[in-house]
């Protein structure tokens, strides 16, 4: 018997106890002082319990049970939803302060209902076995004219006609003069944009002549959910304006929109991608970005009925239970997630989407695929990531996002890492000693003392 090298063993933050995780076994509990010295003394009382639970292994057993969870996961990833992104133009009415797609070449000739028709017939073919979705992506995919208008009608009309589901990703601008075409599809969701109260978010996301977008963005989101959409919001978030966030998060709970079920919240860490961020003092690491919204949590309740992060596996063992299954890929490349863009090219996802030189084929005019290049991507999991195999926190890290790990690098086949064990140090502070948020009692007996 061995301490297993899938362990993740930490103190818990503002805590005398510490935790033990580990995603094989599938357990996780929170261990006293006295264990805890134990463990790092390699004395274990309770062995007969570390043995049953997974944290002290035979090798040559827990060998065979990664190869079977491996299998379920590629199982569960070759049967799982597609996520099919659809750009409809890298042309936006914003100049917001961190594009990252400032600096594409905006092609002259637009989008036609030909090129919506051969995106579909690739889809028909191309995913015809798989359960799938289209988000439509920008630029911005809701612009104000009129041929813009009547392309968007075309495409959710040809997306309903095949009961297939369309989410929207818009800055919202002109997304209320959008909701009766929309009402006449399947759509999923609409993410929105906000980056905090008004003086703050017009700084940062004005019109190309300065004008704010305030006032528009929410006047569409409260139109959105009284018509009974889904309305995700995200707050792109920096040192410029995470202080703003409790104010936001209060003038959310005003408006009546966290308290609609239709409601959902997520928070982007504003981040250096392709051509962005020239002054990238007000960037914040990943670490650096959740101690500060560690810190805001347990100050400002608002925040965290606004959003409750993840911060790694803590959210979820909270409120499942159970710990989630192990994460053998976290990028969905060429995997579960594709991008399609107006001019007919095809990428991997949505952050080379655009970038010529990360174009993986054509769907229009005609169809062609650079098969190595699309197999490099689908073959990045953490099994042929070198870095990863011998890492600890494989199994909850999944190896990171591929197009970070190559825009590194300039290897698919490297890691993106990912502070797991920090973040659970935070999240089950949070979630399970501080008390912060809703206790379920009923499950945390897959966290407690062995």
């Amino acid at each position: 018997m061995y301490f297993s090298r899938f362990n993740i063993f930490s103190k818990i933050r503002d805590s005398e106890n510490y935790f033990i995780v580990n995603l094989l076994s599938g357990n996780a509990d929170i261990l006293s002082p006295e264990e805890a010295r134990g463990v790092m003394e390699g004395r274990f009382p309770n062995r007969a319990a570390f043995v049953e639970r997974g944290y002290l292994a035979d090798r040559e057993c827990e060998d065979r049970d990664y190869r079977l969870k491996y299998l379920d996961f590629l199982d569960r990833r070759d049967s799982s939803e597609i996520q099919i992104f659809f750009v409809t133009t890298y042309a936006c009415n914003f100049a917001c302060s961190y594009c990252y797609q400032s600096a594409y070449d905006v092609e002259q000739y637009r989008l036609t209902n030909e090129i919506i028709d051969a995106f579909f017939q690739y889809v028909d073919t191309g995913f015809a076995d798989r359960r799938k979705y289209i988000t439509l992506f920008g630029g911005e995919p809701l612009l104000p004219d009129v041929q813009s208008k009547q392309l968007i009608k075309y495409l959710v009309d040809q997306a309903k006609g095949r009961g297939i589901d369309v989410a929207v990703v818009t800055n919202g601008y002109h997304l209320e003069e959008y909701l009766p075409v929309m009402k006449q599809g399947n759509i999923r969701e609409i993410q929105v944009t906000l980056d905090g109260t008004q003086q703050v978010h017009d700084s940062r996301r004005a019109l190309r002549d300065g004008e704010g977008t305030f006032d528009r963005i929410v006047a569409g989101i409260d139109r959105a959910l009284h018509m009974g959409f889904t309305v995700n919001l995200r707050v792109v978030l920096d040192a410029e304006n995470i202080d703003e966030l409790p104010s936001l998060a209060l003038f959310a709970a005003k408006r009546g929109w966290t308290g609609n079920p239709r409601f959902k919240t997520q928070l982007g860490r504003n981040y250096e991608l392709h051509t962005c961020q020239a002054d990238s003092n007000k960037l914040f690491s990943r670490i650096a970005f959740y101690e500060k919204l560690y810190d805001l949590l347990q100050r400002y309740p608002e925040v965290g009925e606004f959003h409750q992060p993840a911060y790694s596996l803590s959210r979820f063992l909270f409120e499942n239970g159970e710990l989630p299954e192990p994460l053998f890929d976290s990028c969905p490349a060429c995997k579960t997630e594709w991008a399609f863009d107006y001019t007919g090219r095809i990428y991997s996802c949505t952050a080379t989407v655009g970038k010529l030189d990360e174009c993986l084929g054509t769907f229009f005019p005609e169809v062609t695929r650079n098969r190595v290049l699309i197999s490099a991507w689908q073959d990045r999991d953490i099994t042929s990531i070198p870095e990863c195999r011998v890492c600890s926190l494989q199994l909850t890290c999944g190896g990171g996002c591929g197009s970070v790990a190559k825009n590194r690098t300039g290897v698919i086949l490297s890691p993106d890492c990912r502070p797991e064990k920090e973040l659970m140090e935070m999240g089950i502070s949070l979630y399970f000693e501080k008390g912060l948020f809703d206790v379920r009692e009923d499950n945390i007996h897959q966290c407690c003392t062995v």
